[in-house]
C-alpha cells in the first residue's frame, strides 16, 4: 500500500522490492491532530516515524522556556529514528501543526532495514548531522542568550542594593544637611571660648573619622552603652535622649567622656552641641553611605567591564585571578551568603595570552555549576599554580559529587544531569571548547563529597 510513497523516501530507496513489500506490511500507522504531541522531549523511545502528510514542529524545553528548533512539512521526512537505535531519551518535543498521518517502524524493523539496505546507515548519518548541527546552532544561541540574560540579572541585582543605598541617602541628606546648618550656627552663636572651640574642633574630627570607619560594637554592649547615656541625658534634661543616645555612643562618648562634657560645657550651650553632634554626625554618617555605594557601583562596573575585556583585542595578556574574581561578582546573587568561597591562589601567577572573554565564560559555566550543585550551602574553594609554561586552574565543591556513569560524557554536547528543560546540557560542552581552543586541557574528578575540575592552560597561546 506505500511502497510507492516509501520508495520516494532515500532511507528505503534502496531496499530490495521484496523487503520493501515486507516492511510496508509491518509499518504501523499514526493520526496525530492539530497541537497533539508525537513525542515529549525526555521520554525514552520506542519507535521511528514517517511523515506522511502534514506538518510538525520541533522544540526544545531550554530553562523553562520553548525553544523553536525546526519545522518538518515534507512527505518522507524520518523522524525519531537515531534515538530509536540508541536506545535513549528523545532530545526535542515534536507536536503536530496540523493535522498529520505518519508511518511507524519499532527498533526490530530499523534494525531489520540496516541490515537490508546498505545505503540506509549513510542516509541516516547524514540526516543526523543536519538535525544535529540544527539543534546545536539554535541551543547554542539560546545558551549564550540565556547566560547574557543570567548576568544581567546578577548585575542588576548587585547594582540594586548599592543604587537604592544612594538615592535613600541622598534624599535623607537634602534634609539632615539643613539642620546640621541650623545646629552649628547655632552653636557659633553661643560665644563659645577658645577651650571650648578646641574641643569643639576635635570632635568634628572624631565625627569624620568615626562616620568612615564606625566603631566595632556588639549588639549587646551597644544596647548597654546607649541604656548608660540616656539615662545621663535624662540627668541632664536634654530633650529626646533616646534620639541622641545612639549618636553618642557611635561616637565613643561612655561614662568617662560624659562627664567631660559637663566640665568644659555650660548646661545652657550642653543640648545645643549635642544636637550639632547629632545632626553632623548623621550628616557624615549618609555621606559616607554614599560614598561606598558609588565605590560599589564603580567596582561592579569595572569588573563587569573587565569581564567582558571591552574595548579591548579579541587576545589578551589576561590575569587568571582577576577573571575569577571578576566571574565571582559577577555571581555574587548566584552563590548567596552561605556559598564560602575559598582562595588558594598562587604568589605571582604569570599572565597568559588567551581569549579573555571566553576563559571568563569557562569560569562561569563552572563556578555556577558547583552552585546549582551545593544548594545554597557549602564551599567552593578556587587553586591556581604554575607548572613549567602551563597554569593550571583548579575548581573545586564539597557538593554531592558527580555519578560515576556520567563522567565520561560530562562534556558531550546535550548531555545533562538536570530534569528536562532545566539545562541545555551545553554549558560544559562550551567549556571544553574554548579549553581546546586556547590549545589546554580540562579534567574533572568527583566523588561524594568533593568534585574538582582541573583546567591546564598554556602561558604563551602562540607558542
Amino acid at each position: 500500500m506505500y511502497e510507492e510513497f516509501l520508495r520516494q523516501v532515500p532511507l528505503f530507496a534502496d531496499l530490495p522490492a521484496e523487503d520493501l513489500t515486507r516492511l510496508c506490511q509491518m509499518v504501523g500507522e499514526v493520526h496525530l491532530p492539530a497541537g497533539q504531541i508525537l513525542f515529549s522531549e525526555g521520554s525514552l523511545a520506542e519507535r521511528a516515524y514517517i511523515l506522511f502528510a502534514g506538518e510538525l514542529e520541533v522544540v526544545k524545553n531550554v530553562d523553562g522556556r520553548e525553544l523553536y528548533i525546526d519545522t518538518q512539512a515534507k512527505p518522507g521526512t524520518v523522524i525519531g529514528e537515531m534515538a530509536l537505535l540508541e536506545e535513549t531519551t528523545r532530545l526535542a518535543t515534536v507536536r503536530a501543526l496540523q493535522d498529520s498521518f505518519l508511518l511507524t517502524l519499532d527498533h526490530h524493523q530499523m534494525h531489520q532495514l540496516l541490515n537490508l539496505s546498505p545505503t540506509a546507515a549513510t542516509v541516516m548519518l547524514h540526516t543526523l548531522t543536519r538535525r544535529w548541527r540544527g539543534i546545536e546552532t539554535h541551543v547554542r544561541h539560546n545558551e549564550k542568550m540565556a547566560q547574557l540574560g543570567t548576568l544581567t540579572a546578577g548585575i542588576a541585582h548587585e547594582l540594586n542594593n548599592p543604587v537604592a543605598a544612594v538615592s535613600r541617602s541622598a534624599n535623607q541628606l537634602q534634609a539632615i544637611l539643613r539642620r546640621s546648618e541650623l545646629a552649628w550656627t547655632a552653636l557659633n552663636q553661643l560665644g563659645l571660648t577658645a577651650g571650648q572651640q578646641t574641643e569643639v574642633a576635635v570632635y568634628s574630627r572624631r565625627i569624620e573619622e568615626v562616620a568612615n570607619q564606625p566603631l566595632t560594637l556588639d549588639a549587646l554592649r551597644r544596647s548597654d552603652y546607649e541604656e548608660e547615656v540616656e539615662h545621663w541625658l535624662e540627668g541632664q534634661s536634654i530633650p529626646a535622649p533616646w534620639e541622641v543616645a545612639p549618636t553618642l555612643v557611635s561616637l565613643g562618648f561612655v561614662a568617662a567622656e560624659l562627664g567631660r562634657l559637663t566640665a568644659v560645657f555650660t548646661p545652657t550651650q550642653l543640648p545645643v552641641l549635642l544636637n550639632w553632634l547629632e545632626s553632623a554626625y548623621t550628616a557624615h554618617s549618609l555621606l559616607s553611605e554614599v560614598v561606598q555605594a558609588a565605590s560599589r557601583i564603580a567596582e561592579i562596573v569595572n569588573a563587569l567591564k573587565s569581564y567582558a575585556y571591552l574595548d579591548q583585542a579579541p587576545i589578551q595578556n589576561v590575569d587568571i585571578h582577576e577573571g575569577l574574581e571578576n566571574t565571582l561578582v559577577i555571581l555574587r546573587h548566584k552563590l548567596g551568603t552561605h556559598v564560602t568561597i575559598r582562595r588558594e591562589y598562587t604568589p605571582a601567577l604569570p599572565r597568559i595570552t588567551a581569549y579573555g572573554s571566553e576563559l571568563n565564560q569557562v569560569w562561569t559555566n563552572i563556578i555556577a555549576n558547583a552552585a546549582d550543585a551545593l544548594n545554597g550551602q557549602g564551599q567552593i574553594t578556587l587553586r591556581t599554580r604554575q607548572e613549567e609554561d602551563v597554569v593550571i586552574v583548579e575548581i573545586e565543591d564539597d557538593g554531592p559529587g558527580i555519578a560515576p556513569a556520567h563522567l565520561p560524557k560530562i562534556f558531550d554536547p546535550f548531555f545533562t544531569t538536570k530534569p528536562p528543560g532545566k539545562g541545555t546540557g551545553l554549558g560544559l560542552n562550551i567549556c571544553y571548547n574554548i579549553i581546546t581552543k586556547h590549545k589546554g586541557d580540562i579534567v574533572v574528578t568527583s566523588e561524594p563529597g568533593r568534585t574538582l575540575f582541573q583546567v591546564h592552560l598554556p602561558v604563551n597561546l602562540a607558542a
